[in-house]
């Protein structure tokens, strides 16, 4: 399961998915541009979501 983790407060956030409640894995989406964006999807395909934000910034994920 993805876990994102502030680096400002510490707080961390797991996640499933609302329709088959399988824990999120964390990935990379590759934009047009080049740029990476850290997401979590459903193993099951059923979406992904971008990492939440904490502090004003977006959480990170280790795993």
């Amino acid at each position: 399961m993805a876990t994102y983790e502030c680096n400002a407060c510490g707080m961390s956030v797991n996640a499933s998915c609302g329709k088959c409640d399988s824990p999120l894995v964390d990935d990379v989406l590759q934009l047009d541009d080049g740029n990476e964006v850290q997401i979590s999807k459903c193993p099951n395909d059923h979406g992904k979501i971008k990492s939440p934000m904490c502090c004003g910034v977006d959480m990170s994920c280790a795993a």
